[in-house]
């Protein structure tokens, strides 16, 4: 079929007017608590043959649409974790990602051949598209949660690592091959794919870094783009080399976005705004996949259960299984059990089975849309309020004191936005009184639309925003030192302090 100009200003023109909707659609979003994949999923049907009457039925061009939009998505997650915060709670992810999915692989097919009916291939990939949870749906909203890092931590290195095995999982189920060398030859498979995944990201990410701090471009806009082209190059290149694709890609991207890098900031900026674009047209596209009028109400019903059972055993269970000899506490079990959001991770894995015309996947694919909808509408709002019940949020972090971060990457030093809000008993301290790290200094002071240049004598007031800056290796106790004046007023820590400089 032609494709003429008229066609194609068409399409630009369609295409422009979904991608603002969309954009100003994060706002609602945002404010509601909701990911914003559910208002791009719903402009795809809105668009599809049950609204508009767009018509998308290529399971495989969805597919492999589906696994770009992932690796952009991924890699902007590596981008923009730091290293710093992750690592501590690097064991707990790792094994959610690992031995959960695995326990709530388990759980999901057995209960979806005994109390489902379904055949162990359609059963195992129902427990295989659920169990991992949604790197967009994670990063969205479990950053506006104040948690402590050890929980932000896992739950976003769970969801950054947990597509590689469930992929993986997912194509070897689907085209029949899974038990071709038996029980350990299929988990060798995955182990070697799992490891070698990682370490050639790994190689990519530290390879990337060292070329990256020696060549000189011509352009400070070029550099953004190298480092996305070194993400998907990771992720190309192991995939050629029949290892996952997916851990190398967030491998890659977690050592270059914690790497001393040349324009460092505008190349978070670029990696978020590409990763916002394949969000986008990757809800869409999924929404204009589905068709609301194919699903019946026994799949709606399936679907329900199925989310009942991942939700309240799967999942529980799984996080059971990971925890084990972690120090959290009961309550932070259950905020990890109810965070396991899902997202557009499970509808992609389903385009695969639906691309190997496996028999029966168009009713998987009706079921696990339904439970992604059902379910992220009742997770992702409830999440605040539900770490609000269980006690474990941090409220020091969002309430007593908001912190936002600028490098300054000629110096290796970081610009802090200190706002002192209502609460914090930062109020009525001077600034030598917060005794910073030997380098940090209070460089200005925002008062009521009025700038001024602070001394010694300075004394803070709610409302103020404090602009400090701080070495880069000095960031960390800069915003410990911050947060501890901020929650315990000027003898917090005294003894402990930092001596000031003189």
């Amino acid at each position: 079929m032609s494709f003429d100009a008229q066609q194609m200003d068409d399409v630009l023109l369609v295409g422009a007017v979904v991608m603002l909707v969309a954009i100003l659609a994060v706002r609602l979003s945002v404010r509601a608590g909701l990911p914003s994949l559910l208002v791009y999923l719903f402009m795809g049907v809105l668009l599809g043959e049950s609204g508009l009457g767009i018509e998308f039925e290529d399971a495989n061009v969805a597919h492999a649409l589906g696994f770009a939009a992932l690796v952009l998505i991924l890699a902007e997650g590596g981008l923009t974790t730091h290293w710093a915060e992750i690592r501590p709670a690097m064991r707990l992810g790792v094994s959610l990602a690992t031995i959960g999915v695995t326990v709530s692989v388990a759980v999901m097919a057995a209960g979806a051949h005994y109390l489902f009916g379904f055949d162990w291939q359609l059963a195992v990939l129902l427990g295989a598209v659920t169990s991992p949870t949604d790197a967009a749906a994670v990063f969205s909203v479990l950053r506006r949660v104040p948690l402590p890092k050890s929980l932000t931590g896992a739950l976003e290195a769970e969801s950054g690592l947990n597509d590689a095995p469930t992929v993986l999982l997912v194509t070897l189920v689907s085209t029949g091959t899974a038990l071709d060398h038996g029980v350990l030859g299929f988990v060798g498979i995955v182990a070697y794919e799992l490891v070698a995944g990682v370490l050639l990201g790994l190689a990519v990410g530290f390879g990337g870094a060292w070329m990256m701090r020696r060549v000189a471009l011509p352009s400070s806009g070029l550099y953004p783009l190298a480092v996305l082209s070194l993400a998907v190059f990771a992720y190309a290149g192991t995939a050629a080399l029949h290892a996952s694709g997916f851990a190398a890609v967030y491998a890659s991207a977690l050592v270059l976005g914690n790497s001393e890098l040349p324009h460092r900031a505008a190349t978070r900026s670029f990696s978020e705004g590409v990763a916002w674009l394949a969000q986008i047209g990757l809800f869409v596209m999924l929404g204009l996949l589905a068709s609301p009028g194919r699903i019946s109400l026994l799949n709606m019903v399936i679907a329900v259960l199925a989310g009942l059972l991942l939700t309240f055993v799967a999942r529980p269970l799984s996080v059971v299984a990971c925890a084990y000899g972690d120090r959290l506490s009961g309550r932070q079990r259950v905020f990890v059990s109810w965070a396991g959001l899902r997202g557009a991770v499970p509808i992609v894995l389903t385009t695969i089975p639906l691309a190997e015309e496996v028999p029966r996947s168009e009713q998987l694919f009706d079921i696990v849309f339904v439970l992604v909808v059902i379910y992220t509408l009742v997770t992702g709002p409830t999440l605040p309020w539900v770490a609000d019940r269980l006690g474990v949020t941090e409220r020091g972090e969002a309430r007593d004191l908001d912190v936002e971060a600028a490098p300054l990457e000629r110096v290796a030093a970081d610009l802090l936005q200190v706002n002192i809000t209502p609460r914090s008993r930062l109020h009525g301290v001077e600034v030598a009184e917060l005794r910073l790290p030997v380098g940090a200094s209070v460089s200005l002071v925002v008062r009521g639309g009025r700038t001024l240049v602070p001394d010694p004598r300075t004394v803070l007031r709610r409302g103020d925003e404090v602009l400090v800056v701080t070495p880069r290796k000095l960031r960390e106790a800069t915003e410990s030192r911050l947060r501890a004046v901020s929650r315990g007023g000027r003898l917090a820590h005294w003894l402990d302090a930092p001596t000031p400089p003189t």
